[in-house]
């Protein structure tokens, strides 16, 4: 175990365990939070639950009935009436924390107990704001992710990092500590499922230090990632980036405002990817047995659809959807996706057969003049933009 630099004996922590449906592992993640617990610190466990069909909620209720008071380890449960998300079951255990440091933590066991300390102990030594468990430093990995899951994952980290403009390695972290006082003067919107991704964008002037850690994919009940949770990031991260004074608007540089239009597009165009993905599988074989192919069209639709409302909205800035212009520009964008596949295909074909250039090079070469040529097209056809600006 860590080493603690205690400077108060009386040091207390609040953790925060959102819970829907855990009812296999949150006793024993209860547990196991106390046992990994640093000695001269008093922790407060609040498991924040949303109504869980299993019975959740009242399994840690039965289980408080019988266990022996604990001085310096202290368990909570608030009961919610309906399933209002992650974020704002985060939100609710901060407003009920009495510890001057907060973690946030799964219940599933992805979150590992034992690095706990280890977050505390980098707040203490480093004398910094927030500690970030992460996956994604050296000594970090993620254990058990099929590649969809990890595909995603990537896609939605580079999109808070290219379009927030974060610095930090995984910020899409569901694990971590931060010192409660750093969010006192903050009106947190909790849309979606990533509270430190919002306090990254809206706090400022703070030291972060990230830790490394092993993510392991839960052994115990089913995953929550969805749809709606997909387009629910989406959402939060479309409202931080309008957080604050767009980026146009303090860039005067056109060759500035022009690579930084061109990153968004690529970037939407990655989460296109993801969407393409995620659909296509839940189509054959998930919600449906649907045939493969009919399956894929649906995901390309899909894709082309989310790319077009976040390049519109995002890359942009056209925030006018009145119907007759909206279907005109969608059209457009579809014509210049489906010019832009065609393009890419031919060029694939040429670079192998006739260039013997290897496929996955060729490949690389073909997405990305295809998605610069999509890129310009839109910008000056579409959103009647001046080439250059």
């Amino acid at each position: 175990m860590v080493g603690i630099l205690v400077k108060n004996p009386n040091d207390q922590i609040s953790i925060i365990i959102p819970t829907y449906n855990e009812s296999q592992n949150i006793l024993n993640i209860l547990k196991s939070i106390k046992n990994n617990l640093p000695k001269n610190i008093s922790a407060q466990a609040i498991v924040v639950d949303d109504n869980s069909p299993d019975g959740t909620g009242k399994i840690v209720d039965d289980y408080l009935k019988n266990l022996k008071k604990i001085t310096d380890y202290t368990i909570e449960v608030i009961h919610r009436k309906t399933k209002d998300g992650l974020g704002s079951a985060i939100l609710k255990g901060i407003q009920q924390a009495k510890g001057d440091m907060i973690v946030v933590m799964d219940s599933d066991f992805s979150h590992p107990p034992q690095i706990i300390p280890k977050l505390i102990d980098s707040i203490k030594k480093y004398e910094c704001d927030i500690a970030v468990a992460s996956r994604y430093i050296k000594g970090g990995k993620i254990e058990n992710w099929s590649v969809k899951r990890k595909l995603i994952s990537k896609f939605a980290t580079i999109i808070a990092k290219k379009g927030l403009g974060i610095e930090t390695k995984d910020p899409m972290s569901g694990f971590f500590a931060f010192k409660k006082n750093i969010i006192k003067e903050l009106n947190i919107d909790a849309i979606g499922y990533k509270i430190l991704l919002e306090i990254l964008v809206k706090t400022k002037n703070i030291t972060i230090k990230e830790i490394p850690y092993t993510f392991q994919d839960r052994e115990l009940g089913s995953s929550k990632l969805g749809i709606k949770t997909i387009l629910d990031y989406y959402k939060s991260v479309w409202k931080l980036y309008r957080y604050g004074k767009p980026l146009e608007k303090q860039e005067k540089r056109s060759s500035v405002k022009f690579l930084s239009k061109a990153a968004r597009f690529y970037t939407v165009g990655a989460s296109g990817f993801a969407v393409n993905y995620l659909v296509s599988l839940s189509f054959a074989g998930g919600i449906s047995d649907m045939w493969y192919l009919h399956a894929n069209v649906i995901g390309i639709i899909a894709s082309i659809t989310s790319n077009f409302i976040l390049n519109k909205a995002w890359t942009f800035g056209d925030r006018d959807f009145r119907l007759k212009k909206t279907i005109s520009q969608y059209g457009k964008f579809a014509m210049f996706s489906s010019l832009g596949a065609l393009v890419q295909l031919g060029m694939v074909y040429l670079l192998v057969d006739s260039a013997e250039i290897s496929y996955p090079l060729a490949l690389i070469l073909a997405v990305m003049t295809a998605a610069f040529g999509n890129f310009v097209l839109n910008k000056k056809w579409t959103f009647k933009e001046k080439l250059v600006s």
